[in-house]
């Protein structure tokens, strides 16, 4: 009896943990789902009518879009990866609806087809590479972004064409006159097929691996498999949006998904899905992508500009991230301790640096020689790593320089050619030290483009045409990119954000702060000496050749005579064994970040002389290149390997060859695709196969 009684005041106490389990594991979708009511309410409150059923359809087709790439990359987020193609994706099914749809019922179901089966495609591609060929997702994701990127180009380079209206109908309007709009039907078929998923031992694997991939392997989970179809299957929901997109604006567009792809990241955190892996759900993806619409029309209620959109996203973004990984053991909990036990230490008077300890300087042994390495070895022998990564860039440039001779003639003994060559180079050159030293330690900048933008039109309009301007506008502006750049360290550091987060973040910020500042006209333009730098002549060059050489032989004394350069290496070699050996992670991360805010300033203000003027999106053809310099030049796209002569070989390289394809009658969107391509064959090719 007494057993039986104990039993009965257990269960209840039972259920109460398993409620309180249950809650903790759906905290995320659950503190979206109160936001997203709460700002419901608040735009109920400021609407100047009741809330109707046209409210209804309208707010349901205009978030249904990125609804369903949001939900698409969840999937591939929850498996441990990050998916930077869905913009492009989404623009690639649009132009392709547009260009051959018919009127046809017949024509309408065959594109829908299309339209699946394109995204499918690009993520099974995306899939491949990531999972079987184990590229790292951000480096995939990004040159199959410019490569979709490029074929949709060659598509349609302008928009135009016309999506059928009965698709249009079919997709935006009613399925039950003033009742059910379609789309609801349309998420809620996409809501369908995620819990199919969820719940079938291939959702269970999705779990595993985004929590702990070899724990995933080892319980004998096909992980590559998983993995495989994570990204196939994003990408048929990026189809789906791609479509439905077409269906809203009855046309197309080629850049229509390229705004995207920060509103889908933060669509997903803030969702509730844990960066990492092996926690969320599309589900709170859907409400995350209905939050940032309402978010935007509250903004547009209230009369604020729609410039500021992309700053409100890339704030949303940071403090979403912030606030679904703040725990006990996050960075920002960790620095908060560290600062507490520090004022205490000074206020008892216990701070190390107040009992200086006598210096030890402790006689390290000479390393020993590799087997077949005699003492006193050649040079040849000592570098015969590095230059096993770092030759080929150069052997691809020779190669381009005879082609080019080959093809137009008279390249190889003419200087103008190699003057023009040098002076393209310039821009690439230094933003290949701040991307590349990112990259060294292990991360990514891809605030490049609107950290040129911003910087070049904030001073264009300063400068307005006067040398004594430039005096202070140019030293302000590179203090304002070394400003901007230690943001992004200090987020990375001390919130504990992944590089691409933080930097994709701060690029809509800044994106948004160039339209403000600028009002969507960039004004002003650059000053006599500035147009002399770039175009004019000294001592038989383009002067801006003398300043590039003076920044190459600073780049290399920085990485490979200095305490940073050798601290850069240690920390994209390991973190944790760098910070075990003093090596100061969070300050070199912070400085890194800093100096690539510096060289993308330095190339805004060179650009804006280059042109005479700065524009909005001027930095927007300078990310894939900064990152294809780096890699091709020999750099481990993960860190801890490279050297800046090879990135410069890679730059020389890649300017040889837009410059040849400049030349040819090839359309510029065939450049992005060349890029994606030689991105991919560079890391596949040059990547560290030690296990």
């Amino acid at each position: 009896m007494s057993t039986t009684l104990a039993m009965a005041e257990r269960t209840p106490a039972r259920r109460r943990a398993g409620l309180g389990r249950t809650l903790a594991r759906h905290r995320g979708l659950l503190v979206a789902f109160l936001v997203f009511v709460a700002l419901f309410l608040v735009v109920d409150w400021i609407s100047p009518g009741p809330f109707s059923y046209f409210e209804l359809s309208f707010m349901s087709s205009g978030g249904a879009t990125l609804a369903l790439a949001a939900m698409g990359q969840t999937f591939v987020i929850l498996s441990g990866g990050f998916d930077l193609s869905a913009g492009a994706v989404i623009s690639l099914v649009n132009v392709v609806l547009a260009t051959w749809m018919g009127e046809s019922v017949g024509s309408q179901l065959a594109m829908t087809v299309a339209a699946l089966l394109i995204g499918g495609t690009v993520g099974a591609f995306n899939g491949f590479f990531v999972a079987f060929v184990r590229l790292q997702p951000i480096v995939v994701t990004l040159a199959s972004m410019f490569i979709v990127q490029g074929i949709t180009l060659l598509i349609m380079d302008k928009p135009g064409g016309m999506i059928a209206p009965e698709f249009s109908m079919a997709l935006t309007g009613d399925v039950i006159t003033d009742l059910l709009p379609a789309p609801i039907v349309v998420l809620l078929a996409a809501l369908l097929v995620w819990f199919l998923v969820r719940n079938s031992r291939f959702g269970t694997g999705i779990y595993a691996v985004g929590s702990d991939e070899e724990a995933a392997r080892a319980a004998g989970i096909a992980t590559r498999s998983v993995k495989f179809w994570a990204y196939t299957l994003a990408g048929l929901f990026y189809g789906a949006a791609g479509a439905f997109i077409s269906a809203q604006t009855g046309s197309a567009d080629p850049l229509i998904g390229r705004p995207m792809l920060l509103q889908v990241f933060t669509a997903v955190v803030l969702g509730g899905t844990m960066l990492g892996g092996g926690r969320g759900g599309a589900v709170g993806s859907l409400v995350g992508a209905y939050i940032l619409m309402i978010v935007v029309n509250i903004l547009l209620v209230l009369n604020v500009s729609a410039y500021y959109s992309s700053v409100v996203e890339g704030l949303i973004l940071i403090i979403a991230v912030l606030a679904g990984s703040f725990h006990r053991n996050s960075p920002v909990a960790g620095y908060l301790r560290l600062l507490a036990t520090n004022l205490r230490a000074r206020r008892t008077g216990t701070l190390a640096r107040s009992h200086p300890a006598q210096p030890f300087s402790p006689e390290l042994p000479a390393a020993p020689l590799k087997a077949g390495q005699a003492d006193g070895a050649s040079w040849l022998e000592r570098h015969r790593q590095t230059l096993r990564y770092l030759v080929p860039a150069y052997v691809g440039f020779v190669v381009v320089l005879l082609a080019t001779h080959l093809i137009y003639g008279s390249t190889l003994t003419n200087p103008a050619y190699f003057n023009s060559l040098l002076v393209l180079s310039s821009f690439l050159a230094i933003l290949a030290l701040g991307q590349g030293t990112a990259i060294l330690t292990g991360g990514l900048d891809l605030s490049l483009p609107w950290m040129i933008g911003l910087i070049g039109i904030v001073t264009a309009d300063l400068i307005s045409g006067s040398d004594a301007a430039a005096l202070w506008v140019i030293p302000f502006g590179l203090l304002l990119g070394t400003a901007l750049g230690m943001a992004n360290g200090a987020g990375i550091v001390f919130l504990g954000l992944p590089p691409i987060v933080m930097t994709i973040a701060m690029n809509g910020i800044l994106q948004g702060a160039a339209l403000v500042y600028s009002d969507g006209t960039p004004a002003g333009f650059a000053s006599p000496t500035q147009r002399w730098l770039m175009t004019g002549s000294f001592l038989g060059v383009t002067p801006v050749i003398w300043l590039l050489v003076l920044f190459v032989v600073v780049a290399l004394l920085l990485l490979g005579r200095t305490v940073f350069g050798r601290r850069v290496y240690a920390v994209g070699n390991s973190p944790l064994v760098a910070q075990l050996s003093g090596v100061g992670v969070g300050g070199t991360l912070i400085r890194t970040y800093a100096l690539s805010g510096f060289c993308a300033a330095l190339v805004g203000i060179l650009l804006s002389g280059f042109s005479g003027q700065a524009s909005l999106g001027m930095g927007d053809e300078y990310l894939l290149p900064s990152i294809a310099a780096v890699v091709v030049g020999g750099t481990l796209i993960t860190g801890g390997r490279g050297h800046y002569l090879g990135m410069l070989g890679g730059v020389l390289l890649l300017t040889a060859l837009a410059t040849l394809l400049a030349g040819t009658t090839l359309p510029s969107a065939v450049r992005d695709i060349i890029l994606g391509v030689v991105v991919l064959v560079a890391v596949l090719a040059l990547r560290d196969r030690n296990p």
